[in-house]
Formats: structure tokens, sequence, C-alpha cells
């Protein structure tokens, strides 16, 4: 069966439940934390999503079935003073992983920030999640340091809530 890669629109109900769908799956696997998405979190996704205008996803169908969603974020890399995108979520339905799915997802992804003038991409990646990362290296995607003296780059996060 086609793969069928298409830019989502917050305000089409297919789209919609689609996106809630597969990141709840996404939420449900390990590498998203192995926990469900609560309810208010279902119902307040998309249209959240909606109303930030530097939000943009992308879904993968198999037919009329939803398989791969990415979910983005316009930053801003202020030490080239030019946009970026800020790889959020991609998930890909068991069924559907090693078909190349998520390339095909990124490479979308990589026109719409090369159509909105960004310099580069970011993505977060866990350690132990191998297969994801030896696509993200297929895709060109590398840790990065600013000064090899003080050593790559690091993820951390501080919950407000």
């Amino acid at each position: 069966m086609s793969i069928q890669i298409v830019r989502a629109d917050y305000h089409n109900p297919e789209d919609a439940a689609a996106i809630v769908a597969l990141l709840d799956a996404y939420a449900h696997d390990p590498m998203g934390g192995a926990e469900p998405l609560p309810q208010a979190v279902k119902d307040a996704l998309v249209p959240r999503l909606a109303e930030l205008p530097h939000a943009f996803s992308v879904l993968a169908w198999a037919g009329d079935q939803a398989v791969g969603l990415v979910n983005c974020f316009m930053g801003f890399s202020t030490f080239v003073a030019q946009p970026l995108v800020n790889i959020h979520d991609v998930a890909v339905l068991p069924d559907y992983r090693g078909q190349g799915i998520s390339q095909q997802m990124l490479a979308e992804v990589e026109a719409i920030a090369r159509e909105r003038g960004c310099c580069k991409l970011t993505l977060e990646v866990l350690e132990g999640n191998t297969p994801a990362q030896q696509a993200y290296l297929k895709l060109g995607f590398a840790g990065y340091a600013l000064d090899p003296v003080m050593g790559r780059a690091m993820f951390w996060q501080k919950k407000l809530a």
C-alpha cells in the first residue's frame, strides 16, 4: 500500500482525530512514556495547536488510516538570526515501522522549513532509541557541540506543573 504524506489541517476533523490518536498511541509506547494521554489533553491538543501560528504537523496515511505523525514548532536561532524548526514528536504505528515512513515525513518537514527560510532542524531522541537515531543519522542529523572542549549539547527540562 502506498503512503501519502500530508501537511495536517488542524481545522479538518479527520486530521484532528488522527493527530490525537497517533499521539496517544505514541504516549502508550515506552519511547513516549508508556502512559496514555489524559482525556483533558486529548480534548485540548488540536484546538491549542491551532492557536499557535508557529506550530505545524505532518501526517502519513496508508489508505484511510493515519499511521504516522510529526509535530513541529518554529523557533529562532540567535546565532544566525534566522528561524528554525524544532521537531517535537515523531510517531509511527508499530505495524508500519521500518518502512521509511518517518524519513518521508521528515523530508516534508524539511521542505516546509526550507520554504520558511529556516537555518536548521532540531530534535531530541532518547539514548535507548537506536532505530530512531539510525534513521536521523541517515537524514543528516547529528549531535552538536559549539566548542569540542565544552562537550556535546544536552537537553534538560524543568517541569512547571
